[in-house]
């Protein structure tokens, strides 16, 4: 599984906060990394640099082997929290679309 980092011009991140971010998204994802062929983090600041709230998006692209990408996306004020928030998403998206799709190899419904 491929982790891509895109941030808005507006999102400055270091190299050390885009490397953590990176583990931190393959550790969360882990248990489905053999099936996944990338994820890729969008991360943008719907203000423009100003403190308004819940400005920074973080958008989830995950591309399962032979299925359909999924796309989450969550808002908060922070790009910590976002990101945390928008894998606790896809997290639950994938543990769907895999349970169903194994549900069906399984012979169910």
């Amino acid at each position: 599984m491929k982790v891509i980092i895109n941030t808005g011009h507006n999102i400055p991140l270091s190299e050390d906060s885009i490397a953590e971010m990176e583990l931190l998204v393959e550790s969360t994802l882990e248990h489905f990394a053999a099936r996944l062929t990338r994820v890729e983090v969008h991360l943008t600041d719907g203000s423009a640099g100003r403190s308004t709230g819940d400005d920074i998006r973080c958008r989830l692209e995950a591309r399962p082997e032979g299925l359909n990408p999924e796309f989450v996306s969550d808002d908060a004020s922070t790009v910590d929290a976002a990101v945390s928030g928008a894998l606790q998403k896809l997290t639950h998206v994938l543990d769907t679309t895999f349970g169903r799709r194994d549900d069906k190899h399984r012979g169910g419904n």
